[in-house]
């Protein structure tokens, strides 16, 4: 909210801020949380001129009276387009100061990666550039990084919240972004992301913006940063309190008018305020944006102030004296003369060396003040005056898209320049520019080859920015353009929009696709044709539909002399997963192998064309246990996949990668991949892909022992609604099963993944993961007593053996244990020791440990207290390498009453009594004050369900049967 009329506000100017104590007592409150738990965020949201940037200068103000460091930036409405301008625009002046602390703290890599957003923590940075370096725009290296894809973005965003935590020490971080409304969607995609994954320093990032403009992502920042987020709303003033902000020049009839034309809004009031007090009828014809009242102002200033002004607004929201001289054809010497009427008016304010509009809405009232044939002559002056400056073209950028005539091939070229430089980290600004520079591209004979080049590149960095639909809608553009005959053209297109059609979740309509674009061949066996026979292939792979896809491969030649490159590895990719489906699994591993050695022998540049084709040797060696190699596999392609921007294939492989890490004991590293493959996909907007990553985490997460997290993940796959009928919505499904089962939910569990299974009837599932499950469910029948169920389903998992998978093997004995253990303890104890040696043949750690932990409680149950303790030892000592939590302190439960002592958890980990987790412990707690399940589910923000669940685990933990024990275990532990 502004100050009095007659004097300027600015961040954490004197002026005595109006009413808005609740909202003041949100921001002292915010502060304050900082210093105790770390983290929030606060987000002020309200209507232009509400007063929002006021009391972001009072936050200021009192982060300062504490001590804290304040950072303050804000986006601008006409440069919307510059990336992470915000953040540049708060960060970078302070950065410069600390480039080397920043460089040692985290590393050359991480500063290298920061400096491709931030110009000061570049060597390159020279001060000559300065105006368009404030506007948000980077400057260029010469080195530019090798990705250009979501993953590119996700580690950027990572390596800038690492380094706001390490500004926010000593003494905490204020970190202030006004404006937000009008940030581009690389600033967008970095604060949904710090609020999903927040610093773990002093950090109390507050945001400001316009509801009725601000995009989805932005509007609900604040539920997604939970109990960590509040939201200001800042509304209109109370007639008082508009009273007491006018002052007592105005008689109290004259204020009641004001405030009613004002509508309480501060701003307005103001404007309405800087009017002559005696024209009523101004006030009466104002419109809803006050731009009246601006213009009355704007119409008291000298036509050389006016025109310095109207130069200033078309530069930047926060310009340089020489630029805005440029724009309005003026000496440098009459600008400044200008610019003292200006700021005198309070039209401008002197912000360092430079000036900045007193108000966004002043600067768009000065620049539509302005005609538009000027407006489009200025852009383009300042655009030649950067140019002579050698700045770089994304500086020119903005200004050339404006100014830029049909036809002109320089502005082309900058446009397109300038998309490449920032395709890595704001491919949404990439797209824009290149759709620019395709308008001011002629369709004509001379222009139409580089025209459908651009076309192409522009659908590919649509659908990395995650328009998806418009990347699929720019490549049938291409393809409606593109000669009938012009076969190898039309392929990479209609291969293109086939990728992006799957990943909007319209799987028919990329097989029509296909199909039509291959009846238009003459030849169906041409080189042209093969790229889309390989997609086609892959959707049958997809819809379980292997038959179809065996048929298409059997038509297909391992190569032939006018293939492209890398086209013979990506066919040979495809023919390991047709022939493990259809369970033809020593042809599966020779197809694989010999795809691994050609693979191995091909250059990274050409592999990048066939990724999609090449992540399905990765999922078939996964799927043959062949682990070792998917891993290699994985890491080569998704590198590939990040230097090349192909952000749809990126989150497929960064799935297959952390299931093949939880198969292989490595439940840290799956976490963390799962984390990247949930975070590219969310900046993708796939459901799809989406899918496939909640899928992994909420694997990953169960076995780590974070039940919640697991069951919202899975919960979150299924309800996404897609898949259906396809093998990766069957995946979901059984990763839910599974993860109900390991939070002792054991009958919802088993139903979720006998309905991932399809009740075996034409099971979608690959016969590893069917195997899982049948010994998943002869566990879960044996607790719950069902002892014949038990060995059904042993039995069932033993009719699923294949010799040609070795790797699945030992799961049969494994169910075969659950199933004996109740009536034949000591023959279960020798079921599950094989099943323990098989599986850590197989390097499967984390089962290996699972079986250990099956043959000691066996052998205890024997009477074998000695084999048990043997055991069970190294069933703990697997599940601690793994970091598998729960299973680890169950074990230890079990070590402990055999009398053997167990050593705490190490510094770090979490190490609470009788080996609950940490939510469990939570609710142990409150139940022992005496809260009902109910009342724990309120207080924990949990269901019901999931209360009596952790419950039931409390008790078998705690060894107790009722409420009264819980809270006797629990004192005497204290």
């Amino acid at each position: 909210m502004e100050g009095r009329t007659a004097r300027p506000a600015v961040p954490g100017a004197p002026t005595p801020l109006v009413g808005r104590r609740d909202a003041l007592g949100a921001l002292h409150d915010a502060l304050g949380a900082i210093g105790r738990d770390g983290f929030r965020f606060l987000a002020l949201a309200g209507e232009p001129g509400a007063g929002k940037t006021r009391l972001l200068g009072e936050l200021a103000t009192m982060a300062a009276d504490l001590g804290r460091v304040t950072m303050w930036g804000r986006a601008a409405e006409f440069e919307q387009m510059m990336p992470f301008s915000p953040l540049v625009d708060a960060l970078d002046d302070h950065l410069e100061t600390r480039r080397a602390d920043i460089t040692d703290i985290l590393g050359p890599t991480t500063a290298r990666l920061l400096a491709t957003v931030f110009p000061s923590l570049t060597s390159h940075h020279t001060g000559h550039h300065a105006e368009p370096a404030r506007s948000g725009a980077p400057e260029e290296s010469g080195e530019p990084g090798p990705d250009r894809g979501g993953l590119a973005r996700y580690r950027l965003y990572r390596a800038v919240r690492q380094m706001v935590d390490t500004l926010s020490a000593p003494r905490g971080l204020v970190l202030i972004l006004d404006d937000v409304h009008w940030a581009d969607e690389s600033s967008l995609e970095f604060l949904d992301h710090v609020t999903r994954h927040p610093p773990a320093g002093p950090v109390l990032l507050a945001v400001a913006f316009r509801p009725a403009q601000a995009p989805p992502r932005l509007a609900t920042l604040p539920l997604g940063a939970g109990a960590r987020g509040h939201e200001i709303t800042v509304g209109p003033l109370a007639p008082e309190e508009a009273d007491e902000l006018l002052g007592p020049r105005f008689s109290k009839g004259r204020g009641r008018a004001l405030y009613e034309a004002s509508g309480g809004n501060p701003f307005y009031l103001e404007a309405l305020a800087r009017m002559d007090g005696d024209a009523p009828e101004a006030m009466g014809a104002l419109p809803p944006t006050v731009l009246a009242a601006l213009q009355v102002e704007l119409g008291e200033l000298s036509p050389g102030a006016l025109l310095v002004a109207q130069g200033a607004a078309v530069a930047a929201d926060e310009f340089d004296p020489a630029i805005a001289a440029v724009a309005a054809e003026v000496p440098r010497a009459s600008a400044l003369d200008a610019l003292d009427e200006l700021a005198q008016r309070d039209i401008v304010r002197a912000h360092g060396g430079r000036f900045r509009f007193r108000h966004p809405l002043v600067r768009r009232a000065v620049y539509e003040s302005a005609a538009a044939g000027w407006r489009v002559a200025a852009h383009g002056r300042i655009a030649a005056r950067l140019a002579a400056l050698g700045a770089p073209a994304v500086a020119q950028a903005g200004h050339l898209e404006r100014s830029g005539s049909f036809g002109d091939q320089r502005a082309v070229e900058v446009l397109v320049d300038a998309a490449r430089a920032v395709a890595a980290h704001a491919p949404a600004t990439s797209a824009h520019w290149l759709q620019a520079a395709v308008r001011l591209m002629p369709d004509a004979p001379a222009t139409r080859d580089s025209r459908m080049e651009l076309l192409l590149e522009l659908s590919r960095a649509q659908g990395v920015s995650g328009r998806l639909a418009e990347g699929r809608d720019t490549a049938r553009e291409l393809l409606r353009m593109l000669p009938g005959d012009d076969y190898p053209r039309r392929g990479r297109a209609a291969r293109l929009c086939a990728l992006m059609e799957r990943q909007l979740d319209r799987p028919h309509e990329a097989r029509a696709l296909l199909l039509d674009e291959l009846g238009r061949m003459p030849n169906p066996r041409a080189a042209a044709a093969v790229p889309l026979r390989m997609r086609l292939v892959a959707e049958s792979l997809m819809r379980v539909d292997f038959d179809a896809a065996q048929a298409v491969l059997d038509l297909m030649p391992d190569a032939a002399e006018d293939w492209e490159p890398g086209l013979a590895v990506a066919v040979a990719a495809l023919r390991p997963m047709s022939a493990y489906a259809a369970g033809r699994t020593d042809e599966a591993v020779r197809y694989a192998e010999s795809a691994g050695r050609l693979m191995a022998a091909a250059p990274d540049d050409h592999l990048a064309e066939w990724l999609d084709a090449i992540s399905w040797l990765c999922w078939a060696e996964m799927n043959l246990g062949r682990y070792g190699e998917a891993l290699r596999h994985f890491d080569r392609a998704a590198a590939v996949a990040a230097a090349t921007g192909q952000s749809y294939i990126l989150t497929h492989l960064l799935a297959g990668k952390a299931r093949t890490l939880v198969m292989a004991g490595r439940l840290a590293d799956a976490l963390a991949t799962a984390e990247e493959s949930e975070g590219e996909a969310r900046l993708l907007d796939s459901g799809q892909q989406l899918v496939f990553a909640l899928t992994q985490r909420c694997l990953a997460a169960s076995w780590s022992g974070d039940d919640d997290a697991a069951i919202l993940a899975g919960e979150e796959a299924v309800q996404r609604g897609v898949g259906g009928g396809e093998v990766w919505g069957a995946m979901a499904r059984h990763a839910r099963g599974q993860a109900l089962i390991n939070a002792g939910r054991l009958e919802e569990g088993a139903e979720a993944v006998l309905d991932a299974c399809d009740r075996f009837s034409a099971p979608r599932l690959d016969r590893g993961t069917l195997l899982l499950c049948c010994e998943t469910l002869a566990r879960a029948a044996a607790e719950l007593g069902r002892q014949d169920q038990s060995a059904a389903w042993a039995d069932r998992a033993a009719t699923l053996e294949d010799p040609g998978l070795p790797a699945f093997r030992g799961l049969i004995p494994l169910a075969r244990a659950h199933a004996l253990r109740a009536n034949a303890p000591a023959r279960a104890a020798a079921a599950a020791r094989e099943a323990a040696g098989l599986l850590a043949v197989a390097e499967r750690r984390l089962d290996a440990g699972r079986a250990l932990l099956v043959a000691g409680l066996a052998h205890l149950e024997a009477g074998e207290r000695a084999r048990a303790r043997e055991d069970l030892k190294a069933a703990a000592a697997a599940f601690d390498a793994c970091g598998a939590r729960n299973l680890k302190a169950r074990t230890d439960r079990e070590l402990r009453r055999l009398g053997v002592r167990v050593a705490s958890a190490p510094a770090g980990k979490a190490d609470t009594p009788f080996g609950l987790s940490p939510r469990e412990l939570e609710v142990a707690m409150l139940v022992a004050d005496g809260l009902t399940n109910q009342q724990v589910a309120q207080r924990l923000f949990l269901s019901v369900r999931t209360v009596e669940t952790h419950l039931s685990r409390i008790f078998a933990k705690l060894d107790v049967s009722s409420r009264v024990g819980v809270a006797t275990a629990l004192s005497r532990s204290g």
